[in-house]
């Protein structure tokens, strides 16, 4: 597929048509995903055994954990761009194949299984191009409100793909959610197929073989003054945040009586408090000395997380996963704003590829490892220690001068 030169938008991004295709694109993609793990979860409850619907659902992640590598590579190599329409197109296949399997017959687990080992797959290079797009797209002053609007795509996403994929599987059970699902997931190939690309100082830069590539962009992270110790942070944010936002809020919510509903309105106060931080980011584009704001903002963020395991009532719960929301939220963007135009252009795929691995890859480690600790310690002391840890993300921030000197163009 043949590249076409633009010169860097002159709009703001969020006015800009090529970046709205593009978040038009990517939002569609994301509903899709969304309508579809609800229809596998639930086609998988109704043909097996809660254990195998487990093991159906995790199917994805070994496959997405182990290539995510070589899909930077990929992203690198052939294009962003080619990469993510190339991937949507195979997605939208795999799931409406399954949709008209389910629809003429009972086939059992193996299809769904085999399904999410697709997605998986297809994930390991989907979301390394997806990172490396954006600066392709717009001019560097402007990633910021791009990583901005990225969020405000995937909270809106989150929140109306579940009553989407339910609405599909009350209307028509999974076929209809996966049919859906598929659909949506289409809707992004002919958008994206519109937007514009352009060239990079440094992009078509490679080495003989894919093997040779992966080593140099490594190299590149470890050597940089700013990625090296930016992948550290983000590991040390998201161990310390993933557990009290994901297990520990259910045991916390059990344990103080809350109930599901109870539950649903933290979680519903953590994500207002994160579509305020891409909103802010969005709107204002660039905030200055971005790695001290980061820094601070992940600190602060981890004694809202210890905070969280130690009040008593609901109201102050939703008050402090707002809280929590808003700053890992604005940190979040920003590191991801830091990635984008720190990297040199050539190793976009691959810087974008270590920091996911390093983020979805390590993180679902910490889920069991925090529900062994609560039930012998107690919910009190994980959330400290997981506090403890995140702050320490945001330690590493301040404690390198490279990192908290750092600044967004604009």
């Amino acid at each position: 597929m043949t590249t076409t030169l633009i010169p860097p938008a002159p709009a703001r991004a969020h006015r800009d048509p090529n970046v709205l295709r593009w978040l038009g694109a990517y939002t569609s993609s994301m509903l899709g995903d969304n309508v579809f793990y609800l229809a596998l979860s639930w086609a998988a409850v109704r043909a097996g055994t809660p254990a195998q619907a487990g093991l159906v659902m995790a199917a994805s992640a070994l496959p997405r954990a182990v290539l995510m590598l070589g899909g930077g590579v990929v992203a690198d190599r052939l294009g962003p761009r080619r990469v993510v329409i190339g991937s949507d197109a195979v997605r939208c296949a795999a799931v409406l194949a399954v949709a008209a399997l389910l629809f003429l017959t009972d086939p059992g687990l193996w299809p769904l299984a085999l399904l999410a080992c697709v997605f998986g797959t297809v994930d390991a290079v989907f979301l390394p191009a997806v990172g490396a797009l954006p600066a392709r797209i717009t001019g560097a002053d402007q990633l910021a409100r791009v990583q901005g609007l990225r969020g405000l795509a995937l909270r809106g996403a989150s929140v109306v793909g579940a009553p989407l994929g339910g609405l599909g599987v009350a209307l028509g059970g999974a076929p209809a959610a996966f049919a859906l699902a598929g659909a949506l997931i289409a809707l992004s190939v002919p958008l994206l197929l519109s937007v514009r690309v352009r060239d990079l100082p440094g992009g078509t830069e490679r080495a003989a073989t894919a093997w040779a590539d992966l080593k140099a962009g490594l190299r590149h992270v470890r050597r940089h003054r700013v990625l090296g110790p930016l992948m550290i942070a983000i590991a040390l944010g998201d161990l310390g945040f993933v557990a009290p936002l994901n297990v520990g809020l259910t045991l916390l919510a059990d344990h103080r009586g809350w109930g599901a509903a109870g539950m649903g309105w933290v979680l519903a106060g953590f994500g207002t408090g994160a579509g305020a931080a891409s909103l802010l980011l969005a709107a204002r584009g660039r905030l200055p000395r971005a790695g001290l704001v980061t820094g601070c903002a992940c600190a602060a963020g981890s004694v809202a997380v210890g905070t969280l395991g130690f009040v008593p009532g609901l109201a102050a719960a939703v008050g402090t996963a707002l809280l929590i929301g808003l700053l890992t939220g604005l940190s979040g963007a920003l590191c991801g704003a830091l990635l984008q135009t720190q990297a040199d252009p050539a190793y976009l795929g691959r810087v974008t590829a270590v920091a996911g691995l390093v983020s979805l890859g390590l993180t679902p480690l910490s889920l069991p490892l925090a529900a062994a600790a609560t039930g012998a310690f107690g919910l009190g002391p994980v959330y400290a220690v997981s506090a403890a840890v995140c702050g320490l993300g945001g330690l590493v921030f301040l404690a390198v001068p490279a990192l908290r000197r750092a600044e967004l163009p604009g």
